[in-house]
């Protein structure tokens, strides 16, 4: 990977070497002196490293020095890792047979162990002293994160109009917006324009600044390119420079500026365009607005930005979110850029060719360009063939073409999201992608480092997938709580692609002899000779996607060798396969931390061995039809934090499930002989997710989930025989945020967990309950719900009253439900009154 992911890692690494496994494994060992040598000399290279990084582009011996370094860096990593490995398994060991073992590390490690484990890290301090040394050949020096953020070009307000295609009617959007009259006291308001690079923003802006309606209606208007830096005292001389069309005298003093920026707008109704505002300190605006609210009444500021978050500080009264430009539009500006004017005509195949191309670009005006003037005067067949078929990061492009203009966005991402960032090149383009499992993907690679005791790794997850969709970067599709999912943009993903391409990739034509060195690859068709030889060639690989591996033909044994290979495996996703057995190898696995057997019809069984896997988060077994029941050792995977389940079992051993309290999250899917669940479900005190569904003989919940007083997602779904008489004197769960069920027959009203104590709920979904005729309880408590979706509870015919009163409700779905929607009709329903202060109504799949 390129960038300061090597950076990163360094850092990761010195944080393990202060951990407290580490201290015990140094004085056991006798390696004290070494691991502090280890460190000493590591903080000598991090302070270098964004500078290596950064000039390894044009100096072929300084990419060899940061290529040696990254191996020896990611395998101190690995032997780091290990140490932890066997503190776990001795813990597990402690719990078992206590008394029997004196120490964390007594005697459970023998002689030759304690050698080659003392000769790995001496090793490793070695090579690292060795690639040290050599640093005094390059001329490095000391940057900051901040140092690499390259910028983007000024942007000036001119703009000839018919260069532009397909922005009308977002224009005169923008100009009814910027005419209406502030609503606010303040006379002044702003318009954020927001959405990916390369997709006309500037432009957008540019025509709006150019509009006689515009021109005639402000007295003042001025245009400045913000870009990375908000320099509040720069930006202040650069209006006054533009308002009284003479430069500011540089000499002033600060308070003489401001003065000066004052007078040259006061009473007057102003447009300010601060074109690419990354800055997103709230105080810093605060203060800088202030200045300007001595301008006319009706004052306007237009914000153009890559990131929500900026327009949210800015406190906009409107946020306009950038479409993509349609399909006609693209091909049209594509045209226009390819040929000189009217020459397109001539060449109706190398048309044709330029649809499928335009279709690469997504809607991306920049995009459409770049490759237009790739095509430009170029009327070889062959040559308009090659950018149709090739991917757009690999072709070779100006500074103002897109991937760079994308860029931007990557070079401004703090350092612990560009790997992760990176890390999402590993889905293919197009693909929903769950935020859970993203999410628990980057843990099992330790790209998630816990700032606080306090603060889970999922919810710091979270916040990274949060500000990659702020930033624009991932897209929400679809959202039922907490669980979300989204997507990437195309050109996002070439992006993620190219920055991820020595490391971490989907196999491409191009690979050439770079496959040896990559940690991280997606290999959708295991079954070719091709793939398979390829695979033998991944020495220390950390993610491997096996979609559909084995066959009928292949052996578990011959499969198995296969496996025995990746003794470094973090995440291991054999989903699909065809195999009729796990091999007994994957217990080899000793990093392993995430694993997905889901969806294997034909596994009847696990082996003992995957009860090895003390590392082990994240276990997904989902749709394994024909699993006969979990391993009766599963206990044993004391690191295990989410659970997803399918077996053939009527009901869960009672020593099992029930025991891993380290569990965040279990879902139970798909189990059509389960009556009952487990016993001891009061020791789950870490379960904040639980999902129970398509359970159809399930007839009942344990009582020790009235305990689970972490509980904050809760789903119960197509469960037909479930009821809940025996929950009615339950006060609730104290911790529930969003509560979704759904075909459940036997309720004739909402379980009373979800009508007390429900004071944090955010979301609620109740869909196919046909005996619910009433919300009016369970909706009393709800004072922080944001979401009610109803779908298919025809006996319930009308809403309560004190649904008026929940003001921050944001979202109300309803379907299904005729004489309910008929209640709600806009305007006209009796009910009308009670939701007409909710955002967001849908009334049978209709906004209205």
């Amino acid at each position: 990977m390129a960038d300061s992911f090597l950076f990163d890692i360094a850092h990761t690494i010195l944080g393990k070497l202060g951990s407290l496994a580490l201290q015990q494994f140094s004085m056991v060992f006798c390696v004290k002196n070494d691991l502090d040598k280890l460190q000493k000399t590591l903080l000598t290279i991090k302070d270098v490293l964004l500078d290596a990084e950064e000039q390894q582009a044009k100096n072929d011996e300084l990419a060899n020095w940061v290529e040696e370094l990254k191996e020896v860096l990611y395998d101190a990593d690995d032997f780091l890792d290990e140490i932890e490995v066997n503190g776990l398994r001795r813990q597990l060991l402690f719990r078992n047979i206590k008394g029997k073992v004196s120490g964390f590390f007594s005697s459970f490690n023998p002689v030759i162990s304690r050698l080659k484990m003392a000769y790995k890290i001496k090793d490793i301090r070695a090579r690292l002293d060795s690639i040290a040394a050599d640093k005094a050949k390059f001329p490095l020096s000391v940057k900051v994160v901040n140092d690499l953020q390259r910028t983007r070009d000024p942007t000036c307000s001119w703009i000839q109009p018919s260069n532009v295609i397909g922005r009308n009617h977002e224009k005169d959007v923008m100009v009814r917006h910027l005419m209406q009259n502030n609503s606010n006291e303040e006379n002044l308001s702003v318009i954020s324009v927001v959405g990916i690079g390369g997709l006309g923003k500037t432009t957008l802006a540019k025509l709006v600044y150019n509009d006689e309606r515009i021109i005639e209606h402000f007295q003042l208007r001025i245009w400045l390119s913000v870009s990375q830096a908000f320099d509040r005292s720069k930006l202040a001389a650069s209006i006054v420079s533009c308002a009284t069309n003479k430069p500011c005298n540089e000499s002033l003093a600060f308070n003489q500026v401001i003065t000066c920026l004052q007078d040259s707008l006061r009473e007057k109704r102003f447009l300010l365009i601060l074109d690419d505002v990354w800055n997103a300190d709230r105080p810093n605006w605060v203060e800088f607005r202030s200045w300007l609210c001595v301008g006319g009444g009706g004052s306007k500021v237009i914000v153009t930005t890559r990131n929500e978050y900026v327009a949210s500080v800015m406190e906009s009264s409107y946020t306009h979110k950038l479409n993509s430009l349609p399909d006609n539009d693209c091909l049209s500006l594509f045209v226009k850029w390819a040929f000189k004017d009217g020459q397109g005509k001539h060449h109706p195949n190398l048309v044709k060719i330029g649809e499928d191309i335009v279709k690469k670009c997504k809607g991306v005006p920049l995009a459409v360009r770049t490759l237009g003037c790739m095509l430009f005067m170029e009327t070889d067949e062959r040559k308009w063939l090659s950018v149709r078929d090739d991917e757009i990061w690999l072709l070779k492009q100006k500074e103002d073409d897109i991937l760079p203009a994308l860029r931007l966005s990557y070079n401004q991402l703090p350092c612990y999201l560009k790997q992760c960032f990176a890390y999402c090149s590993m889905f293919p383009k197009g693909q929903d992608i769950a935020s859970i499992m993203l999410i628990q993907l980057w843990m099992a690679q330790g790209l998630i480092q816990s700032c606080s005791k306090n603060e889970e790794l999922e919810d710091m997850g979270a916040r990274y997938v949060k500000e990659l969709c702020s930033r624009s970067l991932l897209e929400e599709v679809e959202a039922y709580g907490s669980f979300i999912t989204f997507k990437m943009h195309d050109l996002v993903h070439d992006l993620a692609v190219s920055v991820a391409q020595n490391e971490c990739s989907v196999p491409h034509k191009n690979f050439g002899n770079s496959i040896e060195k990559m940690r991280h690859i997606s290999l959708h068709n295991y079954s070719s000779i091709k793939n398979k030889l390829l695979v033998l060639k991944l020495k220390k690989i950390r993610t491997l996607f096996l979609p559909h591996a084995g066959s009928e033909k292949e052996s578990t044994v011959s499969f198995g060798g296969v496996i025995s290979r990746f003794k470094y495996l973090r995440v291991f996703d054999l989903s699909h396969s065809r195999l009729e057995e796990v091999p007994l190898s994957i217990g080899d696995l000793k990093h392993l931390r995430y694993l997905d057997l889901s969806g294997n019809d034909n596994i009847k069984s696990l082996p003992t061995t995957i009860c090895r896997l003390q590392n082990l988060q994240t276990l997904r077994l989902v749709l394994c039809t024909q699993l006969l029941k979990i391993p009766r050792g599963i206990k044993c995977l004391i690191s295990l934090r989410h659970l997803y389940i399918t077996t053939r079992e009527t009901s869960f051993l009672e020593k099992g499930i029930g025991c891993l309290t380290t569990l965040q999250s279990l879902s139970i899917l798909r189990c059509e002989n389960l009556t009952s669940l487990f016993e001891g479900a009061e020791k789950l005190i870490n379960l904040r997710t639980l999902v129970i569904g398509d359970c159809p003989r399930l007839t009942s919940l344990p009582g020790g989930m009235k305990f689970l007083t972490a509980l904050e997602n809760l789903m119960i779904i197509n469960c037909e025989e479930l009821n809940f008489s025996d929950w009615q004197d339950f006060q609730g769960f104290t911790s529930l945020r969003s509560l979704m069920i759904g075909g459940l027959p036997r309720l004739g009203a909402l379980p009373q967990f979800a009508c007390t104590n429900s004071n944090k709920l955010e979301s609620v979904r109740v869909s196919t309950c046909p005996g619910i005729v009433d919300l009016r309880t369970w909706l009393e408590n709800a004072s922080s719900l944001r979401k009610l979706e109803i779908v298919g509870c025809p006996k319930l015919t009308s809403l309560p009253d004190i649904l008026s009163c929940l003001r921050g409700l944001m979202v109300l779905k309803i379907d299904k439900c005729p004489e309910l929607s008929r209640r709600c009709e806009k305007e006209l329903g009796e009910d009308w009154s009670k939701i007409s202060h909710v955002q967001e109504i849908y009334l049978n799949g209709v906004k209205l």
